[in-house]
């Protein structure tokens, strides 16, 4: 069983690093070898057939179960002449809202569309929506939207799309689990909005159901906790909604290595399931203090199996079925159903059962650091614990003495899972919380024993007990916080170094699996000689006469780091996307970290437009910066928070690794003028080494190009132009394109961006002169090696994936 529950895993695995879903004879052919397989699997009486037979079984049957649920989903697919078209759907709020000061966004559920009054089918099933205050006449309020009413709304849809950066969230593939197969937003034409109704104030069904539960527990929290900081944990805890725990909150959590408590986690499930059980063993054995007799209709710990796996199937619907919760749900209920039955497996058994239902239930799962964390926590534990923890329950034992042994016992455990996951925390985040040991010693029986129950507790008893209860749990949470602020701003208490191949990463997890080996094994320390690799391994950079510029997909706006041998620069951060996320926190700051890169030598911001400047100060606040340069104004936040500011003036320059920086634009006397916008000043910058360059133009437009190519003629041409103003309709002329003559133009662009960038005849004005044309909105980010031989890649096409475009 076990065999052919990791071979599934294995094959579903397999699967979603496909660049392309396999086809149907494909299938049928894999599948025509089960009965061979099953064959061997039933004759075979040598384990050295049985074993691999059982591996290649369940590897075969998880990549097509994992193929066919792709499909699946992938066939309910936006047309894409239906994109930003004006559709009236008619469906349901199909769950929790997420409330911002612009607005909302909630996920909806397709019951009927129209297309310019006539009926249409193919609109897919469940699609994600936004409801922004910008959107509606005269600004009017965004109505709040509940789970299950029914709504007919004016929407314009688009096909999923995210950006894709090494080190990036995958938002495509996360609506493709959710089956989310469109995103749009909510439009409003006139003051009445009489397209934008309620229809219907609850439609029942299962879903509705637990999600307006959902709702009233988050809005009794919040509404008992008004403006309190923490109160997004205490939501997080009780429904799982995590989207209200701010940035920098997470940043201090995830540093000190407690992020998976800031959530219904299977630690809380346990405990919650397992006080539950007790108390029904304890009332169902007294027969509740009546004189029933219900333990001779039912023996007490059957009452009790049935308690814990009630309260936690309760439990995890309440936490949105994340893997974490889920993976606890199917082990307790493998127990009970053993206990039940009188059949008690193996841990091995259980954990391996989880694991199958998880993947049935959801083949995506592998594709996110929890389903490995969580599975990872399991098989540490039982590899460093089974068989070799002592029994602290000797009756010949003092209290001191048990209390002692469980304490050396549980301190083991917490440092052989410690050291067991660093390898895959390695891999997955490139970064391990020093801090996290202690952390954990302090926030573990806080959070569980006294946080959590109050927290549940606060979130269902009337007031204003309730009101007490969640206070206090807010009260722990802060004092915690606090606890925590301090210990992820020490020194050291994060080892960051770049993600480390596979092999690194083999190495690393051998030598983990040798120092947790039993007492027995010889030479144990040798293990520590696995690590050397994951410990020396550093940043890559260019070789001498070399350097790489990457071009980050960061929607609509520009964000690119130029790299020489020892030193980085990056040009643009990128835009904002909301209050706390933008293109420094969201792509640029997981990149670096992915690439081990804890520096960088300089910034240049090259203009105050959002979509240019919104994430400079994510970035200097994460991330040491020499020196700055940008075109803003003195009294800018960005300049205010800068290190070392200077201003950007043509005819700096300055050389690096034997690489030539030169500014050409702006001119300082231009900076006294008010007539031009803040495009005309953005910092024009020339990198070259060799016989290669790229110019990065800004947001420039026609006439600070004619004043480039009259006054500076000479220093224009260069390999590579990062197209000015994303390819607008006022930058670009023919003579600035043709004094730069660029083998490589480069858009860095939104996908179906407001302003229609490029504009198709700037863009055909590009192709005509032979140019070649990378858009960041279809290739992803772009890296350029520049200086020995010229290349280029675009991220889509080098990490290939089956859901990209779909």
């Amino acid at each position: 069983m076990r065999s052919l529950l990791l071979g599934f895993a294995a094959g579903v695995c397999c699967l979603q690093m496909q660049a392309q879903l396999p086809g149907r004879w494909l299938l049928l052919s894999l599948l025509a070898l089960l009965p061979i397989l099953f064959f061997i699997v039933r004759w075979a009486s040598r384990p050295a057939l049985k074993i691999p037979a059982l591996l290649a079984c369940g590897a075969i049957a998880g990549f097509a179960w994992a193929a066919l649920c792709s499909q699946h989903y992938l066939a309910d697919q936006l047309p894409q002449e239906l994109e930003g078209a004006d559709i009236v759907l008619v469906g349901t709020i199909h769950s929790l809202p997420f409330r911002l000061p612009q607005g909302e966004r909630f996920n909806f559920a397709v019951e009927s569309a129209q297309l310019d009054g006539q009926p249409i089918r193919s609109v897919p099933p469940k699609v994600a929506l936004s409801w922004y205050t910008a959107s509606r006449a005269e600004d009017l309020p965004v109505p709040e939207v509940q789970p299950g009413e029914r709504w007919q709304l004016n929407v314009h849809l688009q096909r999923p799309h995210g950006n894709a950066n090494l080190g990036g969230f995958d938002y495509e593939v996360w609506l493709l689990e959710q089956d989310l197969r469109a995103t749009g937003t909510v439009r409003s034409d006139d003051a009445s909005d009489t397209r934008n109704v309620r229809v219907a104030s609850f439609v029942w069904s299962f879903n509705n159901v637990v999600e307006r539960a959902r709702g009233w527990m988050r809005d009794r929290i919040l509404a008992a906790l008004p403006d309190k900081k923490y109160a997004g944990v205490i939501v997080a805890l009780v429904v799982g909604d995590e989207r209200g725990v701010g940035q920098s909150d997470w940043k201090v959590f995830n540093r000190t290595g407690v992020g998976h408590l800031i959530a219904i986690s299977g630690l809380h499930i346990t405990l919650i399931a397992g006080m539950c059980a007790r108390l029904m063993y304890a009332l169902w054995s007294r027969s509740f203090f009546t004189r029933a007799e219900l333990p001779l209709l039912l023996p007490a710990h059957k009452a009790a199996a049935l308690t814990a796996v009630a309260v936690g199937f309760i439990y995890v619907f309440l936490a949105g079925f994340g893997v974490p919760a889920q993976r606890t749900l199917y082990m307790l209920t493998v127990v009970a159903v053993a206990l039940w039955f009188g059949r008690l497996a193996s841990v091995s058994h259980i954990a391996c059962i989880a694991l199958g239902a998880v993947l049935l239930l959801d083949p995506w799962a592998v594709l996110w650091p929890g389903f490995w964390l969580s599975f990872g926590c399991v098989a540490i534990i039982l590899f460093a614990t089974l068989g070799r923890t002592r029994q602290v329950s000797d009756a010949t034992l003092s209290r001191k003495q048990r209390w002692l042994a469980r304490f050396k016992t549980e301190a083991r455990t917490q440092l052989s899972l410690t050291l067991g996951l660093v390898p895959l925390t390695m891999l997955l985040f490139g970064q391990v919380s020093i801090v996290s040991p202690f952390a954990n010693a302090i926030a573990i029986p806080l959070i569980s024993f006294v946080v959590t129950p109050l927290a549940l507790l606060g979130s269902v008893l009337p007031a204003p007990l309730s009101d007490w209860l969640l206070w206090f749990a807010h009260f722990c949470i802060a004092g915690l916080a606090q606890a925590l602020t301090w210990m992820s701003a020490l020194p050291g208490a994060v080892w960051m170094a770049p993600v480390p191949s596979f092999w690194i990463f083999a190495c690393a997890l051998i030598g983990a699996l040798w120092l947790l080996a039993p007492r027995g094994m010889p030479l144990r320390w040798l293990g520590l000689a696995g690590w050397l690799p994951l410990l020396l391994n550093s940043a890559s950079h260019p070789r001498d006469g070399e350097i790489w510029v990457t071009a980050f997909d960061v929607g609509q706006g520009m964000a690119v780091l130029v790299e020489t041998p020892h030193r980085r620069l990056l040009y643009d951060t990128g835009p904002a996307y909301s209050p706390e996320t933008d293109g420094g926190n969201r792509v640029i700051l997981p990149y670096l970290h992915a690439r081990g890169i804890d520096k960088l030598d300089g910034v240049i911001v090259s203009h105050n437009d959002n979509d240019h400047s919104g994430g400079a100060l994510s970035i200097f606040e994460e991330m040491p910066v020499d020196w700055v340069a940008s075109s803003l104004d003195f009294d800018s936040r960005i300049v205010r928070a800068a290190p070392a500011h200077r201003r950007c003036v043509a005819g700096q320059n300055w050389k690096w690794d034997g690489v030539h920086f030169e500014m050409l634009q702006p001119e300082a006397s231009s900076y006294a003028s008010t007539k031009y916008k803040p495009n005309a000043h953005s910092c024009t910058l020339k990198v070259g080494v060799g016989n290669a360059s790229i110019l990065l133009a800004g947001d420039i437009e026609a006439v600070q190009e004619a004043e480039l190519v009259n006054a500076i003629p000479e220093k224009l041409p260069a390999t590579v132009l990062l197209a000015p103003h994303h390819g607008s309709g006022t930058s670009s002329t023919l003579p600035f394109l043709q004094a730069v003559k660029p083998q490589i133009a480069i858009f860095q662009v939104g996908y179906r961006n407001r302003f229609g960038h490029p504009k198709p005849e700037v863009y055909a004005r590009y192709g005509a002169l032979g140019i070649t044309r990378l858009r960041s909105d279809e290739a992803g980010a772009i890296k350029l090696q520049m200086g020995g031989v010229f290349s280029f890649s675009e991220y889509r096409l080098a990490q290939p994936r089956y859901w990209y475009g779909k």
